[in-house]
């Protein structure tokens, strides 16, 4: 047997290897190990041993190696969004990591780009309301980023939509945390279940542009806010995804930066959670050597060099930092990798591989069509034979389609079919389409009045790096739709964006769909849901407020912050939560959506399982009640809907009026009816009391069933008894 250089067993204590730090130079002579001598490539073996034989025969400099990714400007791995090198020596493969959410990323100088899928944007999935559908979004996306040879993605994106003017507001799931963590749990598993590792962003409370890489991005929040609102998703999508990484954010939270917070690294994260994988700091988001190392973050990304060999050299031979603190850093990324199979299995592809299918594209049309949400339908929609001709009006429309949002969600694909060419495609035998692909509200009136029915089109682009000013559309679009709706009553306005919109117009037109940013499939969904070939289904899966007063940010301290600091003042009282403490109507509710039929809620029946000495701390999933329901499709069509069930607490918990608790999507032919069977845990009942736990409080919890969080859809109420 070959000898090995050992750096430190991972059993040493940290106390005696700190003080030993200080006094022994780093090793610096190379292990010399052959591939045929790595016994940590024994599958067969627990990974736990693997990790600690590999970390065991690692010199530092070498374990250094792996705690900084870097970007390649030339060579195989130029193109990607980072990497950490492969060494050879000691059976390592390189780790090829690369954005994003939507798809595999591209900058739009690269090539290779349209040899990938252009999902629609992860809002648009989350409208969908089904965490099946989210877990085949995460395997398609997984997929197409391991066909390319990345090995980890910078994905999902689960943090909470706080304000609308966000500007990743369309790259996020949701306002609330319930359906966040739902649909960051599949997608998270459907991205691991292609072998790559998921990364899941921005951990924690990262939830504005503004300030962003600054001191001035520092929020102010109290743990039971960040617990019960900011943190659920990222619990869910560790502790029950089996994330392999999570991103530190670029924010401070209580004047501390994220990737530097021992609070929600060291003692929540990897403590209180008990997760196995790695952090990885977002580009730059990386502020200091040992204080980062020490907290918990484990690698650097690109854009920083507070990692460097000679940096984590420093920092360890002066004692800041403890050899066992890099083993254990070392040692969770290696876990991670071998739960992957990347030690054994690493992906072949590269760049200019191809790794779109018809399969996969077809996907992108049916999350586009069951994301679209039809917010409203004056009797014009669908449309028929009898629509004998349609204007087709606006550039986003026509010749500029806003698919996809920028920043590191953004895909280039091969080819965007636009709603025109969706459209003339889809329309009757015998219909007529005219298009306006022009700014000019006076032309594109002319253009709506020769028509029977118009369909205008407005859209805002986001993007990371940037929040929006407002929630109003930009470039005079309102006067735009004004001027085609005063010309043609049967004017049906389509949104593309990526979050909530004021709606000045709203009682001159007919019809309004929000497609959000819909994908390379986009006039072909689109025309799906317009020609009534597929039902609209989508149910929002955020407020959209009748304007910005409305909000619980609309204060500028709360959004963007002042005098250095964000203040989250609103507390619990995050988007519809907000909306019902204050008896404020927006201007659509959360998890509101039309259909071309109806549906009808009956039949509520709460059966307690276990309603006295709960503990949500140590069984969590322990079911309470099983809530159940009767939903019939009442029209004359198939269609879909999201049964909601919303959930409040006792006063004495200190709880916003109602909060979502359950959820599930039903398809019903007409006169169909089906029973839902939503069922209430410990934790669905807990709220974070400020000692480091959860409780139960005593008392009567209310239930409401329906399908939007607003009282008028929720027909269905009653309660229960929880005893002490």
């Amino acid at each position: 047997m070959k000898p090995r250089i050992r750096a430190v067993a991972l059993l040493i204590s940290a106390s005696a290897l700190a003080a030993a730090a200080a006094f022994v130079p780093v090793k610096t002579a190379s292990a010399h190990i052959r591939a045929s001598s790595c016994p940590w490539l024994n599958e067969s073996l627990p990974i736990k041993q693997r990790v600690q034989e590999l970390v065991s025969a690692m010199t530092l400099p070498q374990m250094f190696t792996e705690m900084h990714a870097i970007r390649a400007t030339s060579g195989p791995y130029a193109g990607y969004e980072a990497y950490t090198p492969a060494q050879p020596a000691l059976c390592i493969p390189a780790l090829i990591e690369e954005d994003g959410p939507a798809g595999v990323h591209y900058p739009a100088s690269t090539k290779g780009a349209g040899a990938v899928t252009q999902l629609p944007a992860p809002v648009a999935l989350s409208s969908a309301w089904d965490p099946a559908l989210a877990q085949q979004y995460g395997a398609v996306n997984g997929a197409e980023h391991w066909g390319q040879g990345m090995d980890l993605v910078n994905a999902p994106t689960v943090n909470i939509q706080r304000d609308p003017r966000w500007g990743r507001n369309f790259e996020a799931f949701s306002e609330d945390p319930f359906l966040s963590a739902a649909l960051a749990v599949a997608d998270t598993q459907g991205l691991q279940s292609q072998h790559v590792i998921a990364d899941v962003k921005h951990y924690v409370a990262y939830n504005q542009e503004t300030g962003r890489k600054t001191a001035a991005d520092d929020d102010i929040v109290s743990d039971r806010v960040l617990r019960e609102i900011y943190m659920p998703s990222f619990h869910a999508a560790t502790t029950q995804g089996h994330a392999g990484a999570v991103m530190c954010s670029f924010n401070g939270i209580n004047g501390t930066y994220a990737c530097q917070n021992p609070h929600v690294l060291h003692t929540v994260l990897y403590g209180q959670w008990g997760f196995r994988g790695f952090v990885r700091s977002d580009g730059a988001a990386t502020r200091s050597t040992a204080p980062s190392v020490n907290a918990g973050e484990d690698q650097e990304g690109v854009a920083t060099d507070f990692f460097s060999q000679a940096n984590l050299t420093a920092a360890v031979n002066t004692g800041q930092v403890s050899v066992a603190t890099i083993n254990q850093a070392v040692g969770r990324i290696f876990t991670s990798m071998f739960r992957q199979g990347l030690f054994n299995n690493p992906p072949t592809g590269n760049l200019s591989d191809s790794v779109s299918t018809p399969g996969h594209v077809a996907f992108a049309r049916q999350v586009a069509e069951q994301g679209t949400v039809l917010l409203k339908n004056a009797g014009i929609l669908p449309l028929g034979a009898q629509s004998g001709s349609i204007a087709v009006i606006g550039p986003d429309g026509t010749t500029s389609p806003l698919s996809a949002g920028g920043g590191s969600t953004n895909v280039i694909s091969a080819h965007v079919v636009s709603p025109l060419q969706g459209i003339e495609s889809a329309a009757p035998r015998g219909t007529t389409v005219t298009s306006y692909s022009g700014t000019d509200p006076s032309q594109a009136a002319a253009v709506a009045q020769q028509a029977q029915v118009a369909i205008v089109f407005a859209a805002e682009f986001e993007q990371e790096n940037a929040d929006l000013p407002g929630i109003t559309l930009p470039s005079n679009q309102d006067a735009y739709i004004q001027a085609v709706a005063a010309a043609n009553p049967n004017t049906i306005v389509v949104l593309n964006t990526g979050g909530p919109v004021a709606m000045p117009w709203l009682d001159q037109v007919g019809g309004v769909l929000e497609a959000w940013y819909p994908g390379q499939e986009d006039g072909n969904a689109l025309a799906d849901i317009l020609f009534g070939t597929v039902d609209p289904s989508g149910h929002l899966p955020e407020t959209f407020p009748a304007s910005l007063s409305q909000t619980p940010t609309a204060n500028p301290c709360s959004f963007p912050g002042c005098n250095g600091a964000v203040h989250y003042s609103e507390g619990l009282d995050v988007g519809y939560r907000w909306y019902d403490t204050h008896n404020i109507t927006p201007l659509f509710p959360f998890g509101y959506g039309l259909s071309y039929t109806s549906f009808s809620f009956s039949n509520l029946s709460i059966n307690p399982v276990k309603t006295s000495g709960l503990d949500p701390n140590h069984a969590p999933n322990q079911t309470v009640a099983d809530v159940t329901a009767q939903v019939t499709n009442t029209g004359s069509r198939a269609g879909s809907d999201v049964a909601q069930l919303y959930l409040g607490d006792p006063a004495p918990a200190g709880e916003p009026p109602r909060q979502l608790r359950g959820f599930d999507r039903i398809e019903l032919a007409p006169g169909q009816s089906q029973e839902v069977t939503l069922p209430l845990t410990a934790q669905d009942l807990a709220y974070w009391n400020g000692a480091s736990h959860w409780t139960v409080a005593p008392g009567s919890y209310q239930v409401y069933v329906g399908d939007s969080s607003a009282l008028a859809s929720l027909p269905l109420t009653g309660s229960f008894q929880v005893g002490g």
